[in-house]
C-alpha cells in the first residue's frame, strides 16, 4: 500500500503545472508538526524549512524543543542555528532566506515542506510584507520603560485607541507584538495595520498546499503542553538559561529571550517568583500561544486540516497531496 502511495504522491509532485510545488505545514506548538514532518521528509521528496522564529537562534535548543542533532543530520531541516541570539531577526528576513532556500530544493528536483508554528513568517512569505519602519532601540527602551511603569494591559488598551483592528488581532499577554506596533505608530505616525495593507510585492510562485496540524481535543494539546514544557525542565532548561544570560550582550528585553519559557525562566532566575510559579506561568503561557496560534489558523484561507484522531496524518497528508497538485493555488 505504501508503494502505490509513493508512486501516486511522485506523480502528483512532477506533474507539469507551471508553478512549482510547495507544502505548508502548521499548527499550535506541542501539536506534533516537527514530528510528522520528519517522517514525511524520510519517506518522500521532501525537504525541510523551518519557520520558527526561536529555532533560527544558536544555543536555544531546550526552551525551544528544537530536534536533537542526531534528529537533524538524519532529516536535516533548513533555516534552524542561522544566527545568534543578540542578532535582530525579522519577518522580512525570513521571506528573503525562505525563498532562496525554496529555489534551491526545486532546482534539486524535490519539494520544500515548510513546518513551524509561527504564523506571521507564513503569511509574509505567501502574501509579502509592506514596507515598514525599522527597529529603533531607543524607542523600544522608552517602550518598555512605559510598560515597566503601566504594565503591557495599559499598552494594549492605548494600542487598541490608535489602531483598533490590530489590538484585536494582538493578545494583551503579548509584549512583543504590541511593542511593535506601538513602536510602528510612534516612529511613522501611521497605524501598522493601514501599512501593513501597502504591500506590494509579488504571489509567491508556488502552488501551496496548506495544512494544518492540531488534535480536536483541545485538553489534550494542554496536556502535550504541560507534558513538554516539565520534559524542558528535566532536560536543562534552566542552565540553558543560564549560559545564555551569562553573555553580557544578551539583555532580557532582547526578542531572542522573550520567547515564551525563556522569559518565565529569566523572570524566575531574577527573583521575581519562585519555581513553582515560573512552571505555572510558563505553561500558561505557552497555552495561550497556542490559543493565538489557532485562531490565526482558522482566519487563514485554503487550510486542509489534519488531526491525529482521525487515523494515520501520513495517509492523511498523502490524500491531501494526491488531490490537490491538480488544480490553481488555493
Amino acid at each position: 500500500m505504501d508503494s502505490v502511495r509513493s508512486s501516486l504522491l511522485e506523480a502528483a509532485l512532477m506533474s507539469a503545472q507551471g508553478l512549482p510545488l510547495a507544502l505548508f505545514l502548521m499548527g499550535p506548538t506541542a501539536s506534533g508538526k516537527t514530528d510528522l514532518a520528519m517522517e514525511l521528509a524520510s519517506r518522500y521528496p521532501f525537504d525541510l524549512i523551518s519557520v520558527d522564529s526561536a529555532l533560527v537562534y544558536r544555543g536555544m535548543d531546550v526552551g525551544t524543543a528544537k530536534p536533537s542533532p542526531e534528529q537533524l543530520s538524519r532529516v536535516p531541516h533548513r533555516l534552524i542555528d542561522i544566527c545568534d541570539p543578540v542578532e535582530p531577526y525579522s519577518a522580512a528576513r525570513f521571506r528573503e532566506d525562505a525563498l532562496r532556500e525554496m529555489k534551491e530544493i526545486t532546482a534539486a528536483g524535490r519539494v520544500p515542506l515548510l513546518v513551524g508554528g509561527t504564523m506571521l513568517y507564513f503569511k509574509a512569505l505567501e502574501f509579502g510584507l509592506s514596507e515598514l519602519p525599522q527597529a529603533d532601540p531607543r524607542l523600544r527602551s522608552r517602550i518598555e520603560g512605559l510598560a515597566r511603569r503601566r504594565g503591557w494591559q495599559a499598552l494594549h488598551r492605548w494600542l487598541q485607541r490608535i489602531d483598533p483592528s490590530a489590538a484585536a488581532r494582538i493578545h494583551p499577554n503579548d509584549p512583543q507584538r504590541i511593542q511593535r506596533a506601538l513602536e510602528v505608530f510612534m516612529t511613522s505616525g501611521i497605524p501598522l495595520t493601514r501599512l501593513q495593507q501597502r504591500s506590494h510585492l509579488p504571489q509567491l510562485p508556488y502552488r501551496l498546499i496548506k495544512m494544518a496540524l492540531a488534535p480536536g481535543d483541545r485538553s489534550l494539546l494542554h496536556q502535550r503542553i504541560a507534558t513538554r514544557f516539565h520534559a524542558m525542565l528535566e532536560q536543562g532548561l534552566e542552565c540553558e538559561v543560564r549560559g545564555l544570560l551569562a553573555d553580557d550582550r544578551l539583555q532580557p528585553g532582547l526578542p531572542a529571550m522573550r520567547s515564551v519559557g525563556y522569559r518565565q525562566m529569566v523572570a524566575y532566575l531574577n527573583g521575581e517568583y519562585d519555581r513553582k510559579t515560573m512552571i505555572e506561568k510558563g505553561i500558561s503561557a505557552t497555552r495561550q500561544l497556542a490559543k493565538r496560534q489557532m485562531t490565526w489558523l482558522r482566519s487563514y484561507p485554503g487550510i486542509h486540516w489534519l488531526d491525529a484522531g482521525q487515523g494515520s496524518l501520513i495517509d492523511q497528508v498523502l490524500k491531501i497531496v494526491e488531490v490537490v497538485p491538480s488544480y490553481q493555488q488555493t
